[in-house]
């Protein structure tokens, strides 16, 4: 026998062993790993126990309330627990503690954690109408929770991680970068693969406690208009403003409100119903968010337009034009249109008496600092230079403002495009000044009012007394459920931001 064909035949039969030792370890992982649906009855893979999953959430909780911060209302907190009781009461994992939190965050979302964390943003209570609707978007998450889809998720992103570290181990030659990408791949096909199944899941688990619990199943189908809605008027504001789309990618929006297999799976729980029951609680739920906050908190500070106002703080700044502003509990952000640039701007207390200079040097860490000069600009000191960022440029600043270090950070995606922008992030560091009389209405934040709509009322006449800067009418017609075209309608209970 030619010995070239004898050590092909053993490699070959090597990794053969090799074949079966991977597909053995896998198939003992999935083994190993199936646990019960709670929902269905079906064993699922998933590798992490009850315990687990509970721990997840209860690690996370603070670093969810730390990023988007809980809305100071306890009177709203107890409503919106209350309401996620009675689904939770009759959901598959009754046995669980259910933790419902609202954000202080105008972003329009509602999230869950494993293990029974839930979270519903204010401002995407700002556009709900009914207590209904408010019951249709914690019952899709608690449908999350008590599907376990996030426990599944996860599961399935170790399986895929697992399997290219074990492959690798036996096949050297899947070290590379090429294989790895492959597994990514494969990982992400399965992951997204759950994404639409799990969402519908959830919107029929979601419907059916609705039903349960008293409430219409149909609100689940409202509550997808009032998210289209939105995305739609975000499009049209964004090509407005010559910048890119942020799609809504979290609750309900991978599906139209026509969507066939989401009619069905409403259809399916209003049998559950009871024909006395199926309440929608309009006005109770109306009287529950008058004189909730609406658009940016006056503690985080206010975004109008291109400027930025803070009433505690006592400043004001602008941004470049056209620029998409992030406000986060603790930073500013603002990102070009087509986000090949962007400037973050954050705070420190001084409590040395440093030049913003040695600021820079001491507090920052910065001492590779190039082409450092002073800023000084509305009666207050600062300093700028340049840092080498591995193949690209950022620019950082300093402007003190009283006992306050105001720091700005900015770059751009690629090296190119530095010179470019640099004049807007010396100019918006620049524009930081004390806020001044009249910006003091201007950093007040908004809140919405419950009023019983008269005969010479409509969203024309509203809008001109609205201090909503962008869009009022549409935004308005928005609240309250008449967008793009409606009109209030005489008696009738409705929103407007005051």
């Amino acid at each position: 026998m030619n010995k070239n064909v004898f050590v092909l035949m053993c490699t070959g039969r090597e990794k053969l062993q090799s074949l079966c030792l991977l597909v053995g370890a896998l198939l003992f992982l999935i083994l190993t790993g199936c646990a019960q649906n709670p929902v269905t009855g079906a064993h699922d893979f998933v590798t992490l126990s009850e315990d687990s999953e509970i721990k997840i959430g209860r690690t996370n909780h603070p670093k969810i309330i730390k990023q988007f911060g809980r809305y100071e209302d306890e009177r709203l907190q107890a409503y919106v627990q209350a309401v996620g009781d009675k689904l939770a009461i009759v959901s598959h994992r009754q046995e669980l503690t259910y933790r419902f939190t609202v954000l202080d965050s105008p972003v329009i979302n509602a999230f869950a954690l494993p293990g029974g964390y839930i979270y519903i943003t204010r401002g995407l209570m700002s556009y709900l109408n009914s207590e209904a609707e408010l019951a249709a978007v914690l019952g899709h998450e608690i449908g999350h929770v008590t599907a376990r889809h996030g426990v599944r998720q996860q599961s399935a992103a170790q399986a895929a991680n697992f399997g290219y570290i074990i492959g690798s181990i036996l096949f050297p030659e899947l070290r590379g970068a090429g294989s790895q990408n492959v597994f990514n791949i494969l990982g992400g096909a399965l992951l997204s693969g759950y994404g639409r199944e799990h969402e519908l899941e959830s919107d029929g688990l979601g419907a059916e406690y609705l039903a349960k619990a008293g409430y219409d199943p149909k609100a689940m189908i409202d509550v997808i208009r009032v998210l289209k809605d939105q995305e739609i008027f975000a499009a049209a504001q964004a090509k407005k403003q010559g910048r890119e789309t942020q799609g809504y990618h979290g609750l309900f929006a991978s599906h139209p409100d026509n969507d066939t297999r989401l009619q069905a799976v409403v259809g399916a729980a209003e049998k559950l119903a009871k024909s006395h029951e199926s309440k929608r609680l309009r006005a109770e739920y109306l009287t529950k968010i008058n004189g909730m906050a609406f658009g940016d908190s006056e503690e985080q500070g206010i975004r109008s337009d291109r400027n930025f106002y803070h009433l505690a703080l006592k400043f004001a700044m602008s941004f470049p034009p056209n620029w998409q502003i992030n406000n986060n509990p603790d930073s500013l952000q603002a990102i070009s249109p087509g986000g090949n640039a962007f400037i973050e701007m954050g705070t420190a207390d001084i409590n040395k008496k440093l030049s913003p200079q040695d600021f820079i040097k001491t507090r920052l860490k910065i001492d590779n600092l190039k082409s450092g000069k002073k800023l000084k600009s509305n009666g207050l000191e600062g300093y700028t230079g340049l840092v080498k960022l591995k193949d690209k440029l950022g620019r950082v600043s300093v402007v003190y403002l009283k006992d306050r270090a105001f720091i700005f950070f900015a770059s751009t995606k690629d090296a190119q495009h530095f010179s470019k922008f640099d004049v807007d992030f010396i100019t918006t560091a620049k524009s930081l000044h004390r806020l001044r009389e009249d910006e003091i209405q201007l950093a007040k934040g908004l809140k919405i009012e419950i009023v019983s709509v008269g005969k010479r009322d409509n969203y024309a006449a509203w809008s001109k007394h609205s201090h909503i800067s962008n869009s009022p009418i549409q935004q308005l017609r928005l609240l309250n459920g008449d967008y793009p075209n409606g009109e209030l309608k005489k008696g009738q209970l409705a929103k407007r931001v005051k």
